[in-house]
């Protein structure tokens, strides 16, 4: 019998004082040291002596921003492109083809390959054995979400991610107990320039994981060369017939991987609060002596800390540093770690933007103040502007010392009201951009190798 960790539930965690507007980025950014009272809320510190106002010297960027490629078929669009480097100039860019005329209808993985760290890019090219395919009965299976990124012990290019069941010319996943979701891998063959055919985690109560997402995610790769994966999850009777009614618990899995497989270890909390839907999409990074969670939410995004990436403090909003909320909702948020400082990117109200579907356009970055857990009003900056489509399904990665990108493809179902209205989305200018946004660091990031 397996011992599952206790789920933690937390009530309502909303903090008053939303304001809507917001400062808007410039093309650099290098200011002064500043000091900036306490976020409403507090921190992860319960010395009082922490909460007093804390210095944060801002890391200086540049940034360039590049289309590797823009346009559609009015039928199909790029979605969720995610990259992984492969020393010393070697990136592997992964990304669905989804249909537009529903909501997460993936076709199948596709990968586009630069030998010259995204300098030029190969294609697109359909990954056989990351396909959508039948499973059972009628209905159809396609891994979605994968991430790629380099686990340094094996040296393999490792994707993450998860599964999502189809019946034929549906136009949504199912979303109901019929079928299982798999947490899925694949791994990078550099010779063949192919991917093998995803696997699935195998988790030890197949009942309490039925639903295991491990998609869309930043792990952490430990020294030894263990996996802190985030995913979050529901059990056999939560998704019923309706999962909309129940709710998601995320949790970090820690796994082992020796090249080819990897196999369950333990997992830590389970996370959840009683907003609708839970906690979900997390994604998960170390800074300094500590691991930082930010989470998915359907009115609000969360943000935890912990000590040893599988247990964590009570998730609390993401909001600024003058306690109002962040706005950032119903969406992934992603980390940037550079040795000298923490920074979100993420979707936000408040921008001008309500005529786009859950405010997803432009992307924001900003620095994070990782005591407090607040975003930095006053670093806040536009990566990806709003041309009418949505953003949110994108990728983050270290590619050297001086370099990080952000992944990400213009969706065409942009409008709030009408988000099939794909024409509405192109008069306002998108056309499915495949972007990818380069942070240009003018001091190095001493986490990240420099190619060899």
């Amino acid at each position: 019998m397996t011992n599952i960790p206790r789920r933690r539930t937390f009530g309502d965690l909303s903090r008053r004082g939303f304001l809507g507007a917001a400062a808007c980025g410039t093309a650099s950014f290098l200011g002064p040291s500043f000091a900036l009272p306490r976020a409403f809320g507090g921190g992860f510190e319960k010395d009082p002596q922490k909460n007093r106002a804390t210095e944060i010297v801002p890391v200086p960027y540049d940034i360039r921003l590049d289309v590797i490629s823009e346009g559609h078929d009015g039928k199909t669009e790029w979605f969720g492109p995610r990259a992984g480097i492969i020393p010393p100039n070697k990136a592997v860019l992964l990304m669905h083809r989804s249909a537009l005329a529903g909501d997460d209808v993936f076709l199948g993985m596709y990968d586009m390959r630069s030998d010259d760290l995204g300098k030029t890019w190969s294609a697109p090219k359909a990954c056989a054995g990351l396909e959508r395919k039948p499973w059972s009965g009628q209905v159809e299976i396609c891994p979605c979400d994968l991430v790629p990124g380099r686990h340094g012990k094996s040296g393999k290019l490792l994707a993450l991610g998860a599964t999502a069941c189809y019946l034929p010319e549906a136009k949504k996943p199912l979303a109901d107990n019929s079928q299982p979701a798999f947490a899925t891998y694949s791994v990078y063959d550099e010779d063949r320039r192919t991917w093998s055919s995803w696997q699935s985690l195998e988790m030890p109560d197949k009942e309490h994981f039925y639903w295991a997402y491990g998609g869309a995610a930043q792990r952490v790769d430990l020294p030894g060369g263990e996996i802190l994966w985030p995913m979050y999850c529901m059990d056999y009777k939560r998704v019923g017939k309706n999962f909309r009614k129940s709710s998601f618990f995320t949790t970090i899995v820690k796994c082992s991987f020796d090249g080819r497989n990897m196999q369950y270890l333990t997992h830590g909390d389970e996370l959840t609060v009683k907003d609708r839907q839970g906690l979900a999409e997390p994604s998960l990074t170390q800074f300094q002596d500590r691991f930082y969670l930010t989470l998915r939410g359907y009115f609000r995004g969360y943000v935890a800390v912990g000590r040893d990436g599988l247990h964590f403090e009570k998730p609390v909003p993401w909001t600024f540093d003058d306690g109002t909320e962040l706005g950032s909702h119903n969406t992934q948020q992603h980390w940037i770690t550079h040795s000298d400082g923490l920074f979100l990117v993420y979707t936000r109200r408040g921008a001008g933007n309500d005529h786009i579907i859950r405010n997803r356009a432009p992307l924001f970055m900003a620095q994070v103040d990782p005591e407090r857990l607040c975003v930095l009003r006053g670093t806040e900056r536009i990566l990806l502007p709003n041309k009418g489509g949505q953003y949110g399904n994108f990728g983050a990665v270290n590619v050297s010392s001086n370099e990080t990108w952000i992944t990400e493809a213009e969706g065409m179902q942009g409008d709030a009201k009408k988000p099939m209205d794909i024409a509405l989305s192109a008069r306002r200018g998108a056309n499915n951009r495949l972007y990818v946004c380069r942070i240009l660091w003018r001091k190095p990031n001493r986490l990240a190798a420099d190619p060899r």
